[in-house]
Order: structure tokens, then C-alpha cells, then sequence
């Protein structure tokens, strides 16, 4: 007997993508739209990680504790391929299953990853060199491997997707490789239904499988593909964003500019929430309160400012203001116009001669680490005055 079943055609990719981020809104509150669209296309990316050649993290992140979370690295879990819960696990443990040793690569989900990264991290070099190099394809981690004096250098694939949940921040090295998404408490007026595991893990393996079936019927369309980038969003967020925006464009619909009015939001929240290096902090106080408008000034001078600034590190740096010896080895990282360590020179004021910094041999730097402020651009200083 023949069946009376049509044959099923293809699967909608818009409305799928719809019914991911309608499974997170039941059980997730981020604290914006592009949240829900980025979570959405990072679970669709998993099933498609042989289609590119990097990974972005997604990364839950909250100040204080009971905010989400977990809750939202729980949802994923249901959602995307070979999920790994790794709070626990070993760097032996990952090496050896990204490898393909246990059958197919894993989808590592992170939870409490302030363990590893944040002040209780201890010992743990070895995992956070594995998450650092497996967001780009082909970055093995080499060990040795056997016993005494049989050991063989082994190079060990760590190219996977990973979603970490924690307090926090994480290092610049994995922020700039990933989708942040800043959780915080619910209020009283936002409701969310209780994730019962028996119930929903099923109900999200579901949409997992259709998820996997129609990442099959686009491998193709989206392998090698270079999306179009919102304006202002070059380089690493590029890197971060081009998987999600391919997905995007191959499910149509209005996929394609929610995606990007994400990618847009995002990118810039992450800029705001960027901090930088305390070497970029110090040039960017530099320029925004200590010398705006002066073309020079005494050491002592930039000191005492610097460290009367409120909000700033330079009054406590390790239980020590900032003197003029860190502040000289700080800046002498960077290079003026000129190709120079900048370094202090002689200063005449009052008729006494006293070191101190000119603008102009700061001038490169702010060009190159600091971008300048919207409503006052850098102009162009004058050329640089021999020291007296």
C-alpha cells in the first residue's frame, strides 16, 4: 500500500530561525532584541561549522549572579550538535573530543567560566590556551604524548564551537572573538516559563534536528560566502560576524537586516563596555583630561592629575599611586611620528628646567589606539620641537 503522505518539501529557513528565537523567548530574557537574534543565528551556525573558518564564542556575561545565565546556556544545549556541558572537564578531556577520538565534533558549553578566566581561575592554562585557539580552523594545540622517553609531539584539533556563561569579564582575547551578551536580573513585570528538562531538553531536540537537516541543505550556499558588513564593522567583529550574517542571507526573510541591525548593536556595546589595555586607558586620560589643549607639561604635573582623576586606576595601582617611573616605562611602549619610544624631555618653566611629556610625541598614539572623541577630532599637531 502506498502512502497517502506527500512527500515533505524543504524547510522554510526564515520561519525556522523564527521558531529558535520563539523557543528562547520562553525560557530567556536578554536585555535587548539583538540578543534573541544573535543567540539565534549562533545556534544555526553550530550545525554549519565545516562551512567556515572561524567560530565566534557566545558568551553570557553578568556583574552578579542569578541573572539568566545558566538558564540560557541550558536552552542552547537542546539546540545545537553534540552539546558537551564542560564546567568540569579536563583539557585531556577536550583535546580528545574535538580530535573525533569519541565520535563527531562537540558543541562545549561552558558554564562558569569565571573559574577559568577570573580571580578563582588558579591552574588552568591549558584550557584557556584551548579556548583562545579553537575559534579559528586549523590552530592545533600540540602536546607530548606516551610515556618516557617514546614520547611523540601530537597535534590535537581544537576548532569548535563554545558558548561560556559567567561573572564578569573575560579576556580581551576571548571579547574580541565573541557575541556578548550582557545578562541581568529579571524584573517583576518580565515572566518566563519554568525550563522542566523532562519536557523541554525533547521539545528543543526537535528543532535541533530540523536545525541540522536544513544546515545540510545549505552547507553549500554558505561555505566560502563573505556577507555584506554594516558600515563600521571591519576586522574582528567582522571575523566574529560573517558566519552569522551568511546564515542570515541563506534564510531570507527578514532575517538578513535583523541580523545586521544586531551585528550593529552589538559591535557597538561591546566597544562602549571596552575598557582597553591599561596602557591604552593611560593615553586616553592623557588625552582626554590630563593635556587637552596644552602642548606640554611636567611630569610632576601629569601625575598629580592623573591621579586626582575620579573613576580612574592611577591613585591605586596595586596599592601604589602611579610615580614617574611606571609612568615613563608605560608610555615608553609606544612610538611617536618619528618611530621613538616616547620618553620625557626638558620642559622649561618658570625659569627652572623640568622633564616632562610633549603632545606632539603623544600624538601618534592617540591616532593609532584612541579613537577621538565625535564631537572634538584630533587635529593635527605641529611638527616636533627638538629637546632643550
Amino acid at each position: 500500500m502506498t502512502s497517502t503522505n506527500p512527500p515533505a518539501g524543504p524547510i522554510d529557513g526564515a520561519s525556522l530561525l523564527d521558531e529558535v528565537e520563539a523557543f528562547h523567548r520562553r525560557f530567556n530574557v536578554f536585555p535587548a532584541e539583538a540578543g534573541y537574534v544573535a543567540v539565534t543565528l549562533w545556534d544555526a551556525h553550530a550545525h554549519l561549522l565545516e562551512a567556515f573558518d572561524s567560530t565566534p564564542r557566545l558568551a553570557f556575561l553578568s556583574p552578579e549572579p542569578a541573572s539568566g545565565k545558566s538558564r540560557a546556556l541550558e536552552v542552547v544545549e537542546t539546540l545545537v550538535p553534540r552539546a558537551m556541558a564542560a564546567v568540569d572537564a579536563s583539557a585531556a578531556a577536550l583535546f580528545r573530543s574535538v580530535s573525533g577520538i569519541d565520535g563527531g565534533r562537540p558543541t562545549i558549553l561552558f558554564d562558569e567560566i569565571d573559574t577559568i578566566f577570573g580571580p578563582k581561575a588558579g591552574e588552568n592554562e591549558q584550557l584557556r590556551g584551548f579556548l583562545n585557539a579553537g575559534h579559528t580552523r586549523g590552530r592545533d594545540m600540540y602536546r607530548c604524548v606516551g610515556d618516557g622517553a617514546n614520547q611523540q609531539v601530537q597535534g590535537f584539533p581544537s576548532f569548535c564551537a563554545v558558548a561560556v556563561a559567567g561573572l564578569g569579564r573575560l579576556p580581551d582575547t576571548i571579547t574580541t572573538r565573541s557575541v556578548i551578551i550582557r545578562m541581568r536580573r529579571r524584573g517583576f513585570n518580565e515572566q518566563v516559563e519554568h525550563f522542566r528538562t523532562r519536557v523541554h531538553v525533547p521539545e528543543g531536540n526537535q528543532i535541533r534536528d530540523r536545525l541540522a537537516e536544513w544546515a545540510e541543505g545549505i552547507q553549500e550556499q554558505v561555505t566560502g560566502v563573505f556577507p555584506d558588513m554594516p558600515e563600521g564593522v571591519a576586522d574582528r567583529p567582522a571575523d566574529v560576524w560573517e558566519p552569522l550574517l551568511a546564515i542570515a542571507d541563506a534564510a531570507g526573510g527578514h532575517w538578513p537586516d535583523r541580523a545586521r541591525e544586531a551585528c550593529i548593536a552589538l559591535v557597538k556595546a561591546s566597544r562602549a563596555n571596552d575598557k582597553g589595555s591599561i596602557g591604552i586607558r593611560l593615553l586616553s586620560d592623557l588625552r582626554d583630561h590630563v593635556m587637552c589643549g596644552i602642548d606640554r607639561l611636567p611630569t610632576i604635573a601629569i601625575l598629580d592629575r592623573l591621579n586626582a582623576l575620579d573613576d580612574a586606576p592611577w591613585a591605586d595601582l596595586n596599592g601604589k599611586p602611579l610615580d614617574n617611573r611606571r609612568l615613563s616605562r608605560m608610555l615608553s611602549e609606544y612610538v611617536t611620528a618619528d618611530g621613538d619610544p616616547v620618553s620625557s624631555r626638558n620642559i622649561k618653566t618658570g625659569g627652572a628646567v623640568l622633564k616632562g611629556y610633549y603632545a606632539v610625541d603623544l600624538h601618534d598614539a592617540w591616532q593609532r589606539y584612541c579613537p577621538p572623541p565625535p564631537e572634538s577630532p584630533l587635529l593635527p599637531l605641529p611638527e616636533r620641537e627638538h629637546a632643550v
